[in-house]
């Protein structure tokens, strides 16, 4: 992604990206520990960025409240990067001229980590990103001697574009489906991989569309899809233009099932569809309902605190900051040190079990799990009756 998605913050102007922050860059004082977390705070996917600050600030705060990190501190200090590469640019110009940030959460968006990672792997500093799901991130998170500095715990566009293929054929039983997506990395990397999987299983693809972020009107495209009468729809993007494809698909009379993969997991796409987001299918990581003992205890405190369910964004996000705290505290607050420990939780014995599963990674800092599906079913996000296994 986001695949995508509580907070109080305050913005300080930068040159081309707003900085959100609990402190200035370069002041940590003793005894504190210092991790970014760049995501979109403003803009069209501020939604998301609240998500992740919100599992983000769980965390840490549990962490603090227990004692800190071998008795230091975390401090967390937000980046506004807007989903947007520039901005994302010069967000990771801040975080790496600081060099008490010892490691990062984040990028939230796909575009923004791939515009980002350039900096922090010549710079060696390591992140683990909670949502960004392109499959781009695989070949160009190494430095010249093929060490990783970008990690990922949500799976990739690869596995859910697959996923939602498999799915449509072997449990909804489709013949004929289209394809509607946003013409950036997350949409196209879902849509190849949608296609593909497709045509491997003999569903026959009618017809693919594009769009750009911010489009309004999306009749002529969905006009010539509906031609060619498909029994479902993929649209591979983010919540807020799907929630309008859906609600224009309808009034177009273009009434069949949608899919969408974890950037549909919004419960903003509901509130801005209406009722035409009803029978809308959708891939996630993380399902709460499935969840384990630890992480009902999780998903209890988060809705105590922030008054809502708790989202995949928010769950992954918990799990990505308590791994690099983790990290801190085995080998200390130093960049090449987190790097490589990361680098070692290679198998299932080595992982970190959280929340959201257990989470190890392979050469290319990837970390496979299982997908859940979820429906909208009047007005709400609910599991699908139908998982696949």
């Amino acid at each position: 992604m986001l695949g995508g998605n509580v907070t109080r913050f305050a913005l300080f102007a930068l040159p081309l990206a707003l900085f959100v922050g609990l402190s200035a860059p370069g002041n940590a004082s003793a005894g504190t520990i210092k991790i970014a977390v760049p995501a979109a705070f403003t803009g069209s996917a501020a939604g998301y960025g609240e998500n992740i600050k919100a599992g983000v600030s769980m965390k840490v705060d549990e962490i603090n409240a227990a004692g800190g990190v071998n008795g230091n501190t975390i401090e967390v200090v937000y980046f506004d990067d807007q989903c947007e590469p520039r901005e994302a640019a010069t967000v990771s110009t801040s975080i790496i001229e600081d060099p008490d940030i010892v490691g990062i959460v984040g990028h939230l968006c796909s575009s923004a980590h791939l515009a980002a990672l350039p900096a922090y792997v010549r710079e060696g500093i390591p992140s683990i990103t909670p949502t960004a799901t392109s499959v781009a991130i695989s070949d160009k998170n190494k430095d010249e001697q093929g060490l990783v500095w970008s990690f990922r715990n949500v799976y990739r566009d690869d596995f859910q574009g697959k996923f939602l293929a498999d799915y449509m054929d072997k449990d909804m039983g489709l013949k004929k489906v289209a394809v509607f997506y946003e013409n950036n990395d997350y949409g196209i990397g879902l849509k190849d991989a949608f296609v593909k999987e497709a045509k491997k299983l003999g569903l026959t693809v009618v017809g693919e569309e594009a769009y750009k972020k911010g489009d309004q009107d999306y009749t002529p495209q969905l006009t010539k899809l509906k031609g060619a009468a498909p029994q479902g729809l993929f649209i591979a993007g983010y919540y807020q233009e799907g929630a309008l494809i859906a609600d224009q698909a309808a009034k177009l009379g273009l009434n069949v099932p949608k899919f969408g993969a974890d950037g549909f997991d919004n419960a903003d796409y509901i509130k801005l569809g209406g009722p035409a987001t009803n029978n809308t299918f959708l891939t996630a990581p993380f399902l709460a309902e499935t969840a384990g003992p630890e992480a009902k205890k999780f998903i209890e405190a988060f809705k105590a605190r922030f008054h809502r369910d708790v989202d995949w964004m928010s769950a992954n996000a918990y799990d990505a900051a308590a791994m690099l705290a983790d990290a801190i505290a085995k080998v200390g607050p130093d960049r090449a040190k987190i790097r490589a420990y990361l680098a070692g939780i290679t198998t299932p014995e080595k992982g970190y079990k959280g929340i959201t599963g257990n989470n190890y990674f392979d050469a290319s800092g990837d970390c496979l799990k299982p997908a859940y599906v979820k429906e909208v079913k009047d007005g709400k996000f609910v599991p699908a009756s139908k998982q696949m296994n």
